[in-house]
């Protein structure tokens, strides 16, 4: 009789320890969620690649897709299955499940997360219905609230767009290649002015760099114009000049820039800028090759002045995409002449991009209407981009 009155006694107690527990779990109080603020303290930013989906093939993938043809990120429904599809949450009993769009869907407001139950849920102070559970010790960091925001911020897709390609991808180039001393406004143009191409600017208005390579002890010397005002002066008049000329060469002959990039006009290493949208569509139509080539184009008649400008912007052996992605190689827009090697060191040599990023930039750069449709499928949809793998053209 003693044993079962102990036993009773000690199922009395851990009857009322789980009660107590359950009741604490219930009223969210304790250490655990003491001083605890779950609002969003991050904001809108169009540069974070939000997806519904971990991995979305490109529109233009090879068949199979290859290894640069797939974004992938962390997506919002792995994000969501983390943090609430536990085994005794919406992974077990509790409904709705988050298995599929439609699910998550009947929760969001698209475009408006402050008007989506989700969101509410995610970042209430009311502990009482919070998700997940404050009493749980899993709750959601900003970098994946941030993720789930801007994914309702953007219009809550199954599938992501230009709308979520173009920010993020562009972030990537100019950050990735546009910064330091490399494909970036300040060196082309501090390039020009050591040259004594532009006028009027004193020693304050440029800095030098040196590097020596550790392996060839190779030594470059790059020159910065750091004057801010006088920086984009020049850089806006040279874009200005470039659009001008190759709108009508003929016509337009007096805007054929002069200036270049590169060895012998400049005594300095310097790359076509990457640093905004504007700089990257530039880059894109009227490739550097051409713009700056390393031999004289044209000697004008009359003043001898020489021009290492190409009058044809379109006989180029160099494209974005082909510097970037080792897997396709690209024909000559002009006389429809393939590669016979891939170009792709951009993504490695330079600017460190990993596949799922050379994948997103290859999605902007085919879905956005103003990169014009010869520099991306040729002329009358001929092709100029080609997997080296399967020898699939890309084609509209």
């Amino acid at each position: 009789m003693k044993n079962i009155s102990l036993v009773k006694a000690t199922t009395a107690f851990f009857v009322v320890l789980f009660l107590s527990a359950s009741l604490m779990q219930c009223k969210k109080e304790g250490d655990i969620i003491k001083n605890l603020n779950r609002a969003y303290t991050g904001s809108t930013d169009s540069t974070v690649y939000a997806s519904f989906y971990d991995n979305n093939n490109i529109s233009v993938a090879d068949v199979p897709a290859d290894v640069n043809d797939v974004i992938s990120f962390r997506g919002v429904q792995t994000i969501l299955h983390e943090y609430c599809a536990t085994s005794n949450c919406h992974g077990g009993p509790i409904s709705p499940k988050f298995d599929s769009y439609s699910d998550v869907m009947g929760f969001v407001a698209a475009g408006n997360p402050d008007g989506s139950q989700l969101w509410e849920y995610l970042t209430t102070n009311n502990f009482d219905k919070a998700m997940p559970p404050v009493n749980s010790n899993h709750e959601m960091t900003t970098t994946d609230k941030s993720i789930i925001y801007n994914w309702i911020v953007n219009g809550a897709k199954e599938r992501p767009d230009l709308k979520d390609f173009r920010p993020a991808a562009v972030a990537i180039i100019s950050s990735g290649c546009g910064s330091a001393n490399c494909h970036n406004q300040a060196t082309a143009t501090g390039g020009w002015a050591k040259a004594g191409f532009i006028a009027g600017l004193l020693p304050t208005d440029t800095t030098s760099y040196i590097y020596i390579n550790p392996i060839t002890s190779a030594v470059t010397v790059y020159t910065q114009l750091s004057n801010p005002v006088k920086l984009n002066q020049v850089w806006t008049a040279y874009k200005d000049s470039v659009k001008k000329f190759y709108a009508d060469p003929v016509a337009n002959a007096s805007f054929r820039p002069w200036l270049k990039f590169s060895s012998p006009r400049s005594g300095a290493s310097t790359r076509g800028p990457l640093n905004n949208y504007d700089d990257i569509l530039l880059d894109i139509m009227y490739p550097k090759g051409q713009r700056s080539s390393s031999s004289v184009q044209y000697t004008d008649p009359v003043t001898l002045y020489t021009y290492y400008v190409n009058s044809n912007n379109l006989n180029s052996t160099s494209s974005l995409v082909s510097r970037i992605d080792s897997t396709l190689l690209l024909a000559n827009p002009f006389t429809g002449i393939y590669a016979t090697s891939h170009q792709g060191d951009m993504a490695y040599g330079d600017g460190g991009l990993k596949s799922n990023e050379v994948a997103l930039i290859k999605a902007w750069y085919f879905a956005d209407p103003n990169i014009p449709a010869v520099w991306k499928y040729g002329n009358a949809n001929a092709g100029i981009f080609k997997y080296r793998k399967t020898g699939h053209i890309i084609k509209q």
